[in-house]
């Protein structure tokens, strides 16, 4: 097994790929695992042929999990650490964090319109750890 950690700088809600990085460490053929180190935070795979469908997919989130400023959210608890923690930690909890994606010869085998994304929940810019490690076939 190899492993890597990779960082991905946020700068506030959003989807942040990172395909290139993991494409370009890939070797070999295996299952990649990827997991963010982080409880605010998730990893998605989805669509980067078109950047409305990252917009659409943040506001949906945003939509379904409001900071603990909107009245529908008075009844949580963990509000301490700003309005966006607690629904950041539910999003996180609704969405993977962690993926497998197969390699074969070093290509990663995702699909044509497909990239590996960052999505943070939190408002403020933070540096994600994500490890990487590959499970020889």
């Amino acid at each position: 097994m190899t492993h890597c950690v990779f960082t991905v700088q946020t700068n506030g809600p959003g989807l942040y790929e990172f395909t290139r990085d993991v494409a370009a460490w890939a070797v070999g053929t295996g299952v990649l695992t990827l997991m963010v180190q982080h409880t605010s935070a998730s990893l998605v795979i989805q669509e980067n042929a078109d950047p409305e469908v990252q917009v659409d997919l943040q506001n949906f989130f945003h939509r379904l999990v409001p900071p603990t400023t909107d009245p529908a959210m008075a009844y949580l608890t963990h509000t301490y650490e700003g309005p966006d923690d607690m629904p950041a930690h539910i999003k996180a909890a609704l969405l993977p964090t962690s993926l497998q994606i197969p390699v074969v010869n070093g290509v990663l085998q995702l699909g044509t319109w497909q990239g590996v994304y960052l999505f943070e929940h939190r408002d403020r810019p933070h540096t994600r750890r994500v490890v990487a490690m590959i499970a020889a076939a």
